[in-house]
Parts: C-alpha cells; sequence; structure tokens
C-alpha cells in the first residue's frame, strides 16, 4: 500500500523560513503549503504596497524562490536587486509580482502564473489580502505604528513590547485556511517574532483554525535575540508569546542548545547589528515538549536546513 504523503504548512516571513525549512523539505516527499507575512511597510516591497496599493510582495517572493525548480540565472534574475537609476533598491522579483498583480487584477492567478514560471509543485499563499498594518504597543504604551518601524525600530529599543495588532483588522485569506485544516504537520517560523510570526497569526481566524486543528504542531525558534523586539527572551519567552496569539499550546518547540566560541558571535553581528545575542535556554524545560539540538551551520549563525530537517522529520512520525 502506497504511503499517504503528508500535507505540510510552513508559515514565516523574512530569509529564516524559506532558508531554513522550504528548501530542505522541498527535497522530500511532501506537499507544501508555505503561507507568508504580507504586511512589509518598508524597502522595495513597502514602496510597492503604498505606490500601487497592494499587499507586499517581499515575503511571499522569497517562498517562491525557495521552492523553484528552475535555472540558476532564472533564481539569481528574481533575486537580482538594482543599484542605482530610478529602481535603485528595488528586487526584480517584487517588480515583477507587482506587475504581474496589476495585469491580472486577481491574486490566485498570480500566484498560479508565478508556479508555472518557477516550476513549483507546492503551493505559496499569502496570510491575508486586506490591506491593513501592524503596530505594537510598548512597555511605556507608546504605539508604533508599521511593520518596518517594529523591524528597525527608531525608538528606544530597549523598551519591551507588549502587545501588537493589526488595524483594520485583517481577514485571513481562505486558500491558506483550507491548507491548515488539511494539514498533518503545521510548522511555525524560524522568523522575527512580532514583525513576521505574529503578524500572521493575527490576521482573523488563521491561529485559530491552527489552534483547532489536529496536526502535529512545530515551532522552531530563533537562534539569537533581536535589538527591539526579543531582548533577552528565553526559548520560552519565545514560545510562549507564539502560544499566546495562537490561543492554544503547540506540540514541539525546536531549539538550539549549542553554543559556539564568543569570537564567532562576534564576527556574525559585523553584518547583523540588529541582533543581540544567542538564545538563551531555560532550566528544567520539559524534554517531552522541548528539542533542543545543535542547529547551527559549521562557520555561520545560521540554521543549517539538514540539521534542522532531520529533527522535525523525527517528531513527524
Amino acid at each position: 500500500m502506497k504511503k499517504k504523503v503528508k500535507n505540510i504548512v510552513c508559515l514565516g516571513g523574512g530569509n529564516a523560513m524559506p532558508k531554513a525549512v522550504l528548501t530542505e523539505l522541498k527535497k522530500h516527499p511532501f506537499k507544501l503549503s508555505a503561507i507568508c507575512a504580507m504586511l512589509d511597510s518598508g524597502g522595495s516591497a513597502g514602496r510597492l504596497r503604498k505606490d500601487y496599493k497592494i499587499v507586499s510582495p517581499g515575503d511571499i517572493r522569497r517562498a517562491f524562490i525557495a521552492l523553484a525548480n528552475t535555472s540558476p540565472i532564472i533564481e539569481e534574475l528574481f533575486s537580482y536587486r538594482f543599484q542605482s537609476g530610478q529602481l535603485k533598491g528595488h528586487n526584480f522579483a517584487n517588480l515583477f509580482i507587482t506587475a504581474l498583480e496589476l495585469t491580472t487584477n486577481n491574486y490566485e492567478k498570480t500566484t498560479q502564473e508565478l508556479k508555472k514560471i518557477l516550476n513549483i509543485s507546492h503551493e505559496v499563499f499569502p496570510a491575508t489580502l486586506e490591506k491593513s498594518h501592524l503596530y505594537a504597543v510598548l512597555e511605556n504604551n507608546k504605539i508604533i505604528s508599521g511593520e518596518t518601524n517594529i523591524d528597525i525600530p527608531k525608538h528606544n529599543k530597549k523598551l519591551k513590547i507588549k502587545k501588537v495588532f493589526l488595524r483594520p483588522k485583517a481577514k485571513a485569506y481562505p486558500p491558506a485556511l483550507k491548507a491548515i485544516k488539511q494539514a498533518d504537520l503545521i510548522i511555525i517560523g524560524p522568523g522575527d517574532l512580532y514583525s513576521s510570526l505574529i503578524q500572521i497569526l493575527l490576521a482573523e481566524n488563521l491561529g485559530k483554525t491552527i489552534s483547532k486543528s489536529k496536526a502535529k504542531k512545530i515551532y522552531l525558534c530563533n537562534l539569537m535575540t533581536k535589538l527591539g523586539e526579543t531582548n533577552d527572551f528565553k526559548v520560552l519567552d519565545f514560545s510562549s508569546e507564539i502560544e499566546k496569539y495562537l490561543s492554544g499550546p503547540v506540540d514541539y518547540v525546536i531549539y538550539n542548545n549549542y553554543f559556539p566560541k564568543q569570537e564567532k558571535i562576534k564576527k556574525y553581528k559585523k553584518n547583523h547589528a540588529e541582533l543581540s545575542s544567542l538564545v538563551k535556554i531555560n532550566n528544567n524545560l520539559c524534554k517531552k515538549k522541548f528539542i533542543g539540538a545543535n542547529l547551527l551551520k559549521r562557520n555561520s549563525i545560521e540554521h543549517d536546513p539538514k540539521k534542522l530537517i532531520k529533527v522535525i522529520l523525527s517528531l513527524s512520525k
């Protein structure tokens, strides 16, 4: 009897989830559905969103590229960023997706055409198509407006975030909810806690649908804390915030338990000034739920996809 291919839903934004999860999982016989953050308000994607009244193409672009099965030159083209002129700062794929969306005036057609062009057999969904914005309430009760101002804070980075919310409220993209309902395994992260992951969970009914799902739920904890967003967070702080916005527990939390020498960390931070320190581990974590492993690449403070997927697959049986 043929073994059933599992349906896996992956939630995330930025580079972390596509690079650490999608690029490796696509090599296995699963049906993947990536659900992406869509409320970027800065950079190329934010500019296009503002100018053309569309949802941000930035995070969904990264998922498409990660799942692509095409020539290296096409992948390089879709990752190309203009360095000068009027298009300076714009990513080619962001422009292409925007043009395609304006041409079709139909987001489903846009994604289907992208799948054809990049030879993708999996699904990539936006968390929402609503024209909403992300807000954060700081511990001094000041409200920060816009994803990019949370992601790259101009305020005092030492202030903690009390909560985040969307304004106006945003309905979840129906095909994304359908994928969650059909999932055997749901993977959340890795990615910026509030500006990427929790903004997805804030789409109406999305977090609730995940919580009600009978699928195994795995949260992939970040490797490092981020200034202005997760200062001094330990593993349990990350997972507790995810569960708060899910309104329910996850089954497993996978975290890194290998701490390299400080020289290696300092070298990595030179090019990543937004990061603070490696995520520390709480004492007495439940070993049935919290799964620690050496998840680092040999020469970088980044998730090693092969190591990470090996742990995920061991829990998905």
